[in-house]
């Protein structure tokens, strides 16, 4: 193996390791099952609900979008992971500390620290998966990463359904579980931290006017900014209609919060459900990896994307049908609709490494994947209106229409074009549209500067 090989395979360890930390972590939290529990315990709210995913994509956009470019001007990216780590662990250790004295005296109050800190969450998270795959298009590639998120998605999951199993179970049940479950999130995001210093990451060549922090602030720059993003994604046909998937793959995120209400209300589950159906779906994810990992590197990411898209719509058809059964049957089988949510977590990684693959160069890397997030989050502004919908005319319309938007993103993506087939170009020449090939693959090559 060469020098360049060597590295790569000991960057990719790493960052293999620093997924499989977080997973564990992410469990005790789960977005789709979890997060909405702990708010609906507060005040049972489907206007309330609806804002977590709005809150949720709006942090893992907007700031990324405003940082894309600094990332990107970063020579040495790994510390950049170690801050944003450290900044997701003390959000739930704030939860933490803060549910206990509040819980019973001042819920309404509760319920604002609680948005507000998961608004500040979903920011730094949003930055953190910004980093995290600018690091993996710098250091692993593009051939190589569909391995990668097996082993950090595919161990993680066992590692964190091990660990809700041992633990997740009795604090769900536990009058004041709350807090442990917030303390054990933040103590497995702060040990994600600890592993990116050992990244062997070259250091990037900056020019010079790039090193020179921009200083001062005008509408009229925050306006170029824009016109920016905007003509980047009309310059790429195939970063536009990845935008327009993602919008329509929105749908998938919005909906989530209303499964777990569906069943409480709708068919008398018990919080103790909870955890069946977090194992469920982090099981679901782990055997998707499997999958989906191995046919992106063999074929692509294209196809693996839209079979991941397409999938994903027969969540809401999925609880609809189950609404029809009688109440204890439904009931006692409404973990299915959690094995198609797996495919959630697979399929937002996909979109980053698809984008990633996309991107001219590193350095465009950030860029890319920040533009794809805010398709995925524009949509999000109508979510409190779906969480009205849900409370005013029922749940049946709304996932119907959830089901109808997720299909339609999947038709969308049969026209997207596979990006290493821009890399067919004659020796020497940097194919438009997609990264430059090399021993390291698309990404450049890993043992050395970008």
């Amino acid at each position: 193996m060469t020098a360049a090989g060597r590295r790569e395979a000991r960057n990719t360890a790493w960052l293999e390791l620093y997924q499989i930390v977080v997973r564990v972590g992410w469990i005790f939290k789960t977005e789709t099952i979890i997060m909405p529990a702990v708010l609906d315990a507060v005040v049972d709210s489907g206007l309330l609900r609806g804002l977590l995913p709005v809150l949720n994509r709006g942090g893992q956009s907007l700031p990324p979008l405003l940082a894309a470019g600094a990332i990107g001007r970063l020579p040495v990216k790994k510390w950049a992971l170690v801050r944003t780590s450290l900044a997701m662990a003390a959000c739930f250790l704030m939860l933490a500390a803060a549910w206990a004295p509040l819980q019973r005296s001042r819920p309404e109050l509760l319920a604002l620290v609680f948005l507000v800190v998961y608004a500040l969450f979903s920011a730094t998270n949003g930055l953190n998966q910004l980093v995290l795959a600018a690091l993996q298009g710098k250091l692993i590639a593009p051939g190589h990463r569909g391995r990668a998120l097996v082993v950090g998605v595919a161990v993680g999951s066992v590692a964190a359904i091990l660990a809700a199993a041992a633990f997740l179970g009795r604090w769900l049940e536990e009058e004041n579980g709350f807090p442990k479950i917030f303390a054990a999130t933040g103590l497995f995001f702060g040990l994600a931290a600890v592993v990116p210093p050992w990244l062997d990451e070259p250091n990037d060549d900056v020019p010079l006017h790039d090193a020179v922090p921009r200083r001062g602030w005008s509408w009229a720059r925050v306006g170029d900014w824009g016109a920016d993003q905007v003509a980047l994604v009309r310059g790429d046909p195939a970063l536009a209609r990845l935008t327009l998937v993602a919008a329509c793959f929105a749908a998938v995120l919005i909906l989530f919060p209303h499964y777990q209400a569906f069943a409480r209300d709708r068919l008398g589950t018990p919080i103790r459900s909870l955890l069946t159906w977090v194992l469920v779906q982090n099981a679901s994810t782990g055997l998707a990896s499997l999958v989906a990992g191995p046919i992106s590197d063999r074929r692509g990411t294209r196809v693996v994307l839209v079979w991941l898209v397409a999938l994903s719509a027969l969540t809401p058809l999925l609880v609809l049908v189950l609404g029809f059964l009688p109440q204890g049957m439904a009931a006692s089988r409404f973990w299915l609709v959690y094995v198609p949510l797996g495919l959630n977590p697979i399929s937002l990684k996909i979109f980053t490494h698809y984008a990633l693959e996309l991107a001219p160069g590193p350095r465009e890397h950030p860029r890319y994947v920040s533009i794809v997030g805010v398709a995925l989050a524009l949509p999000f502004l109508l979510s409190p209106l779906v969480g009205l919908a849900v409370d005013t005319v029922g749940f049946a319309g709304v996932f119907v229409a959830g089901f109808v938007a997720i299909a339609t993103g999947a038709v969308v993506a049969l026209g997207l074009p596979e990006p290493r087939h821009r890399d067919e170009a004659p020796a020497g020449q940097v194919p438009v549209g997609g990264e430059a090939p090399g021993p390291a693959g698309n990404a450049g090559r890993a043992a050395d500067p970008d």
